[in-house]
């Protein structure tokens, strides 16, 4: 059975076959209205434009972000740099914290027990800062060494320029060796309270 198609006029444009072939239009009778082609525009392409952006805009802002982290690691520590005091006044401890948390500096002592013969200088042989611990260990001079374990606090210091603004809490080991060689220890715990800041020394030259 045959269809009857009709145009929006009402007349009749054209029969479908039994096959259910469409034939062509008959033009002529279809003039109510004129064919337009539109174009379809895909919303993929402005879809991926806008992840693409987005994901190097992200990128832009996660660089100077690490950039800043790294920077931030490598001067961690940094701060607890300068003089701290040793067993007695007039003594004391001189530290550097470098990148990577290794740590140089001296200990400046007296020569001996009067006190009057001058002072000595132990450069730190290794020295080793991760987070707050500390740990050095001193060069030996005159059959005497020093080692230190502990941990880098907050004093009652309220400012860089206060005395004991940072203190080194642990355990010294002093390191005797006599001429025979034998090697006696003896540790004791500590408090260093760091020196305020404008009070540094100039590092002194390490002799070879």
């Amino acid at each position: 059975m045959n269809q009857i198609i009709a145009d929006s006029t009402g007349a009749e444009v054209n029969r479908i076959s039994r096959r259910g072939v469409l034939p062509t239009l008959d033009r002529r009778r279809y003039t109510g209205s004129s064919e337009v082609n539109m174009p379809i525009r895909s919303s993929a392409f402005p879809l991926a434009c806008f992840v693409l952006f987005a994901w190097m805009l992200a990128g832009a802002q996660a660089k100077p972000g690490t950039r800043n982290s790294d920077a931030q690691n490598s001067t961690t520590g940094a701060e607890y740099s300068g003089m701290y005091g040793f067993l007695n006044d007039g003594e004391f401890v001189q530290l550097t914290v470098e990148d990577q948390g290794h740590v140089i500096g001296f200990i400046s002592r007296y020569a001996d027990s009067s006190h009057e013969g001058g002072f000595l200088e132990h450069f730190l042989e290794s020295g080793q800062l991760e987070g707050n611990r500390l740990v050095f260990t001193s060069k030996i001079v005159k059959g005497k060494s020093f080692q230190f374990q502990g941990t880098v606090e907050r004093g009652e210091g309220k400012s860089r320029a206060d005395e004991a603004y940072y203190v080194l809490q642990g355990t010294l080991v002093e390191n005797t060796t006599d001429a025979a060689k034998k090697i006696s220890s003896r540790s004791v715990d500590v408090l260093l309270r760091s020196f305020p800041q404008d009070l540094a020394p100039p590092p002194p030259t390490e002799r070879k």
